[in-house]
């Protein structure tokens, strides 16, 4: 059996209640600012939304920089067996890429710090050198990207000079990292808007249990001439102040994290690892994430609410 909403009350009475959205409506609903699970909920999930968008932001970055640095970079491998004739050969594959425009700068990497970089792997011999022969490198820098044109005319230019040259894109041999970043970029994406569903879904939660605890009162508004839109604010305040100071505490606790994270991989002095830093855009956005997160809140109750008050009455 369906219930008829009761008649709105005229004169005196209902011009007092039409001011129920102002202080003397927010003292119907419990104001336990702190005191319950809420605050402490949607603070722990802007933290982690926090430390999530700033690992995709990094990751972004490096992703970015990396491919900046390395697009048109190119080593030129000479592989042949004789140390003679792989000196001899390095020089005039030297001389022949230097003579090509599209190169702007080249460099043969002195044997001493290929030694040095895979001694810790390769070893020694009794006789100082290391265990195993290594071909000589020279790293060339090309105007453009490295495209598989630019490396089709890099060999034919030294095919003549050095037969036993190889010409490999630096950008090549990091494929499977970019990959992978790509691939935690596409998680941290996830993470975060996994993590808005879940609070928006505690909020949800909260908003029908307040809703249920305060039924009685409500009705009793309701008979007084108190609309959806006015007991709907009541709730959306409340919860907007709770996600207020959740997500002030929140944010302290991300950017502590991040700090604290960002410290320990700049210890490793890596230039890698540099181009991987938050720039001043990628901070901004972070800081928004609470007012995000407070919106999202309020929308979710107020929503939650009207739609609970329909069913309600």
């Amino acid at each position: 059996m369906s219930v008829k909403k009761p008649p709105v009350v005229k004169g005196n009475t209902a011009k007092g209640i039409a001011r129920f959205g102002g202080n003397r409506a927010a003292a119907l609903v419990p104001q336990a600012r702190l005191a319950g699970p809420m605050p402490w909920v949607i603070a722990i999930m802007v933290a982690l939304t926090v430390i999530a968008a700033a690992g995709g932001m990094a990751l972004t970055n490096l992703a970015r920089g990396a491919q900046g640095e390395l697009s048109g970079a190119v080593t030129v491998q000479i592989l042949a067996a004789q140390p003679q004739e792989k000196v001899r050969q390095a020089d005039l594959a030297e001389k022949a890429l230097a003579e090509l425009p599209q190169v702007t700068g080249l460099r043969i990497v002195p044997q001493s710090e290929l030694d040095e970089l895979l001694e810790p792997w390769l070893g020694k011999s009794s006789s100082g050198d290391l265990a195993v022969p290594i071909p000589a490198l020279i790293d060339v820098q090309l105007r453009s990207s490295a495209s598989e044109e630019q490396l089709s005319a890099l060999h034919a230019a030294l095919a003549s000079v050095a037969p036993d040259a190889r010409v490999d894109a630096q950008s090549g041999w990091l494929q499977p990292v970019f990959g992978a970043i790509e691939a935690l970029q596409w998680l941290a994406l996830a993470l975060v808007a996994m993590l808005a569903a879940i609070s928006a879904t505690a909020v949800w939660l909260a908003a029908r249990s307040a809703l249920g605890s305060n039924r009685d009162t409500i009705e009793i508004v309701h008979l007084l001439g108190g609309t959806d839109g006015q007991i709907a604010r009541i709730f959306q305040r409340s919860i907007g102040f709770d996600a207020v100071a959740g997500g002030a505490v929140g944010l302290a606790i991300g950017m502590l994290a991040i700090s604290l994270l960002g410290s320990r991989f700049a210890a490793l002095g890596s230039g890698l690892m540099a181009s991987g830093g938050l720039r001043p855009i990628d901070w901004l956005a972070i800081a928004a994430i609470p007012f995000i997160g407070v919106a999202i809140a309020m929308l979710t109750a107020r929503l939650t609410v009207l739609a609970a008050l329909r069913r309600m009455l």
